[in-house]
């Protein structure tokens, strides 16, 4: 008697299957975890916005800017003003936001900053003065 050696077209489908399904949840937690990953460096920025405006500029000048920049916070890093996509703050399809209130004559009292994260809620830090 003759015995075949090889795989049987059923055992190639099964593991061709578990293969592409292995594929497809590296790919999706690869995919989270990048998102992830942004979210974070959305968050760095806004801290670091936050305190530059309230460590820096707040205690220097005793109000608020009605609008930032690397021109206007010169304390921080210059490439915390563009978003993980390429958009710098103030840009209309950028994920940062600098909402200044009770502004007269350029010097504002409040202020919000926010930042869009893929996998959770708005980041939001206010003033604290």
């Amino acid at each position: 008697m003759k015995t075949k050696k090889g795989f049987t077209v059923p055992e190639i489908f099964i593991v061709c299957a578990f293969a592409t399904l292995a594929f497809i949840l590296f790919f999706l937690q690869k995919s989270n975890m990048n998102a992830m990953e942004r979210d974070e460096d959305r968050k760095t920025a806004i801290n670091a916005m936050y305190y530059a405006l309230e460590e820096g500029y707040y205690v220097e000048h005793g109000y608020y800017p009605e609008s930032i920049s690397e021109d206007v916070l010169t304390v921080m890093d210059p490439s915390l003003f563009t978003d993980p996509f390429g958009f710098n703050l103030g840009e209309e399809d950028s994920s940062y936001s600098y909402e200044p209130a009770n502004c007269e004559n350029g010097k504002c009292k409040e202020y919000t900053l926010r930042t869009k994260l893929e996998k959770e809620d708005d980041f939001v830090k206010r003033n604290r003065n």
